[in-house]
């Protein structure tokens, strides 16, 4: 063999002896600070602290977390308002007027229009015409439609025209036919006041005859009481 074997044999012996020290009187090395996270803090062991089983963030803690959100939204808002649709007269000689409303809730909104004749209106119109024609008892018997005008005819002492009569034969048959009186309701009511009036004042006409009847009859008998002591 020759030298360079040698050195190879004498070097591989060297590495074999070396290995066995280094696996016998070398220990490992522990580090000084061991540094542990347990449920998001962080601790840190001093010293060469050894253990079987070490407890980390993931393997010896639980994390939890639960949220509940609950949101509850009552909005009222104003609703768009329901507009009463305009009614005019298209002309002032129309005896016409013109009404409307409307009702606005927060689900649903109506309106709505029409237009009213005014009676009154067209009794004057007429009348005014009747008299420009010349009718007067045909105008004043249109305006006595109006139970005011009636009632103030009569008041008056010239009663509305009825049948063609006028004056005291138109009071007869108004009399007669009270039915027909525009203001026959009142006229009714009227009587039935003044016949409670007329009868309060019969029972008070009644209460005082009694009463001087029977002032007469005291003094009739205290007057024979007197005659028959001066004529015993």
């Amino acid at each position: 063999m020759s030298i360079g074997g040698k050195v190879n044999y004498y070097f591989t012996g060297i590495l074999i002896i070396l290995l066995v020290l280094f696996v016998f009187f070398v220990r490992p090395a522990h580090p000084g600070s061991t540094q542990t996270n347990v449920s998001g803090s962080n601790t840190a062991i001093e010293g060469g602290y050894a253990s079987e089983s070490t407890t980390t963030y993931e393997t010896g803690s639980e994390s939890t977390s639960t949220t509940n959100n609950t949101t509850n939204s009552d909005i009222k808002s104003s609703p768009p308002s329901a507009s009463a649709p305009s009614y005019n007269a298209m002309t002032q000689d129309v005896c016409a007027v013109g009404i409307s409303a409307g009702i606005q809730t927060f689900g649903i909104g109506i309106s709505g229009g029409k237009h009213v004749i005014d009676k009154n209106c067209e009794r004057l119109k007429l009348a005014r015409i009747l008299d420009q024609f010349g009718m007067k008892v045909a105008a004043v018997a249109i305006l006595c439609q109006d139970e005011r005008v009636f009632e103030s005819m009569i008041q008056a002492g010239t009663p509305c025209p009825i049948d063609g009569r006028i004056g005291k034969e138109a009071m007869a048959l108004w009399n007669k036919y009270d039915h027909e009186r525009p203001d026959y309701k009142t006229y009714v009511e009227r009587m039935e006041e003044r016949k409670k009036a007329e009868l309060a004042e019969q029972i008070e006409m009644t209460k005082e005859f009694e009463r001087l009847e029977a002032e007469r009859i005291k003094e009739e008998t205290a007057a024979k009481k007197d005659m028959e002591w001066q004529n015993p």
